[in-house]
């Protein structure tokens, strides 16, 4: 079994990191989910409807963001998906589209899966994933054709995410595109996905569109496109 505060060396650098703590638990969610461990919630919790779609499976449909409808890489083009899970595996865009996929995950766990299976799904086009948070992108400047994010922007504040876009604009060739999903609070089943993820062991931040709107504009982005979905939106832009 991983160890959370293990899996840190070298994410932060030699001083603290005011994100450190929070990634960690994030990562740690998820660390717990990809070794296929049971969750010990409150019997209020468990209760509620929208555990039992997520024990059945039906609530991972409604999660999941098709990004593949937003963004079409050409053949041979440098995609990364940052907080990738295991997506090089399930989604099989990828390899229909033939990009070049890097990952970086903050799960040990998925990063180890991902990196163990990657190469025998296809190992032209998988190019491994590394181990870190969002904001410290192990990655050089202007190295990639396309960025995606999906399923955890929620789990951190918007002073986090100043940090994020800076990040992914500084590893994105001039004119590169950057897809991701945003939770929308209004949407019905916003507040209790948010009540189950935090006793999952990961906050949710219910902030309002109109507030990440403004950010990603003064983060220098341009939103070409969006996709509404049950609980999450889709946005691509532009820098």
């Amino acid at each position: 079994m991983s160890n959370p505060k293990n899996q840190s060396s070298g994410w932060f650098g030699a001083s603290s990191d005011v994100w450190q703590a929070q990634v960690l638990a994030v990562a740690e969610r998820f660390n717990h989910e990809y070794r296929g461990e049971p969750f010990e919630l409150p019997a209020e919790v468990e209760a509620l409807p929208i555990f039992r779609e997520r024990i059945s499976g039906k609530l991972q449909t409604k999660v999941a963001s098709e990004f593949w409808q937003l963004v079409r890489p050409q053949k041979n083009q440098r995609c990364l998906d940052i907080g990738c899970g295991i997506s090089f595996l399930i989604y099989p865009c990828w390899r229909e589209w033939n990009a070049l996929f890097y990952g970086q995950e903050m799960s040990a766990v998925g990063r180890d899966i991902l990196n163990s299976r990657g190469p025998q799904l296809n190992s032209k086009l998988f190019k491994g994933v590394q181990l870190g948070p969002a904001h410290h992108l192990a990655y050089e400047e202007a190295q990639f054709d396309w960025a995606i994010a999906t399923g955890w922007s929620c789990y951190y504040p918007l002073d986090y995410w100043q940090q994020v876009m800076a990040e992914v604009k500084r590893v994105l060739k001039p004119g590169g595109q950057f897809v991701f999903d945003l939770l929308d609070p209004e949407a019905p089943l916003a507040e209790n996905w948010a009540i189950l993820e935090t006793y999952l062991g990961a906050e949710v931040f219910l902030e309002p569109l109109a507030n990440w709107e403004k950010m990603l504009q003064a983060s220098g982005g341009k939103i070409t496109k969006r996709l509404p979905g049950e609980l999450f939106q889709l946005y691509k832009v532009q820098f």
